[in-house]
């Protein structure tokens, strides 16, 4: 028995946008699709508009405050 094999066909792969304008992505500036969109976004990189959200922590009085409603908290369920 002979098993016949079919030819593997390359998967087409959709062509990247450049995230900052849309327009398909130069190999040169991957993912971008020129060098102008690469330092826009670098720009944007270096303005903050990219930060990432970060939770402050509790400052010395709202930690004080928390503790203190935590203890009465605390002193009310438990009488003793």
């Amino acid at each position: 028995m002979t098993v016949e094999r079919l030819p593997i066909k390359p998967k087409r792969t959709k062509k990247a946008a450049c995230p900052i304008c849309g327009s398909p992505a130069g190999q040169s500036h991957e993912p971008f699709c020129s060098r102008r969109c690469k330092e826009i976004d670098l720009g944007r990189w270096f303005s903050g508009s990219y930060a990432i959200p970060a939770v402050e922590p509790p400052d010395g009085a709202e930690l004080e405050e928390l503790i203190e409603a935590a203890e009465t908290a605390r002193d009310v369920d438990d009488p003793d």
